[in-house]
């Protein structure tokens, strides 16, 4: 039998360390701010469709609010569509 060297004061390249808890930490918080941020951008989006429908609405005298419906649903539809692309690319 031939003589091992003994384990104990081997490295072991295959052990699995235990993640750095700041690391963790950050990768929580950029996560986070990246989500917070497509909130906004999709808060923007339909508020600013919603904006636009109302003032031509306004501006035409319509008495039904007819661009409004038509500007908040494009405006959902748009940022829904930018919520996925941003989603696919990261």
């Amino acid at each position: 039998m031939e003589n091992l060297p003994d384990e104990s004061k081997e490295n072991h390249p295959h052990k699995v360390e235990k993640p750095d808890p700041l690391t963790r930490t950050t990768e929580k918080a950029t996560s986070f701010t990246q989500f917070s941020g497509i909130a906004f951008q999709m808060l923007g989006t339909i508020g600013l469709g919603v904006w636009a429908g109302l003032k031509i609405d306004e501006w035409q005298g319509n008495q039904r609010p007819v661009w409004t419906i038509i500007l908040s649903l494009t405006a959902i539809g748009a940022s829904l569509y930018l919520f996925i692309k941003q989603l696919t690319r990261e």
